[in-house]
């Protein structure tokens, strides 16, 4: 076989495999299972590389839910709608009532109840962020006697950490400009959520820490309404091809998420 015979049937076969990777999103059923009304409608909470942030470098958002969902209704065939919120328990309650057609965010065993989940996307680390002057310095160091922990309302940390603190008192904010408001005003001795939502608060807060070491791991995975059992296959080709061909690694890296860390694909 000639070099140049090879060089057609490689491309030929990239090809190929390009156009079956998108074979699906041609298929009318699935847009009407993942995106009923015409669109994809993602849903999205500011404050967040893991799924919007402002980015006036480019006159326009990043965040990795921000990228792949756009890339996404790209591949399905729709228009891309974000729908955004300012917290995240309104975008889980978004996709729970089928207001919203997806969202990226940490697959807790609780919230697979109330939606349905696609392979892993990444993972990121849980920790504290510490506001300039505290004495903690360590993990263990939170769980005592008059800690006030912060954690956003509805959380999957608010749920984890309600029950493993055992001394400290957990404290409920809105959102994350809240938190920063009440680190500062020194109403809360720690703030505990993923670490890339800790990095972009602590910029927010000069002289505050991400503490070392980590409480548990949030594993993000595109959720979708129960129901759209027809849809599954398409979201877990979706995410497979989204970590394969670099999509995943190059929106996080676009969003600036610090300590994240991409699964395998699978086979």
């Amino acid at each position: 076989m000639t070099g140049r015979r090879q060089i057609i049937i490689a491309v030929l076969t990239v090809a190929a495999a390009l156009c079956c990777g998108r074979a699906v999103a041609a298929d009318p059923d699935v847009k009407q299972i993942l995106a009923p009304g015409g669109t994809l409608k993602v849903a999205l909470y500011t404050g967040t590389p893991t799924s919007i942030l402002p980015d006036p470098k480019a006159g326009g958002p990043k965040g990795v839910g921000y990228d792949l969902g756009k890339e996404l209704a790209t591949r399905l065939g729709v228009p891309f709608e974000p729908v955004i919120f300012s917290r995240n328990a309104e975008v889980l309650e978004a996709v729970k009532s089928g207001k919203a057609d997806i969202a990226l965010t940490n697959a807790t065993a609780a919230r697979a109840r109330e939606m349905d989940f696609g392979p892993p996307v990444f993972e990121v680390e849980l920790g504290y962020l510490v506001p300039k002057g505290s004495a903690l310095t360590a993990l263990a160091e939170v769980d005592a006697a008059g800690m006030r922990v912060g954690v956003t309302a509805g959380s999957s940390s608010d749920g984890t950490l309600t029950r493993d603190l055992k001394k400290a008192e957990i404290v409920r904010a809105a959102n994350f400009d809240a938190a920063i408001e009440m680190l500062t005003a020194g109403t809360l001795h720690a703030y505990a959520t993923n670490k890339a939502s800790l990095y972009e608060m602590s910029e927010k807060l000069p002289g505050s820490k991400v503490l070392d070491g980590r409480w548990g791991v949030e594993r993000f995975a595109i959720g979708v309404p129960k129901g759209r059992d027809g849809g599954m296959a398409f979201i877990r080709q979706f995410t497979e091809a989204a970590k394969s061909e670099g999509l995943v690694k190059a929106a996080i890296a676009r969003a600036g998420l610090r300590g994240a860390v991409t699964p395998e694909t699978q086979n």
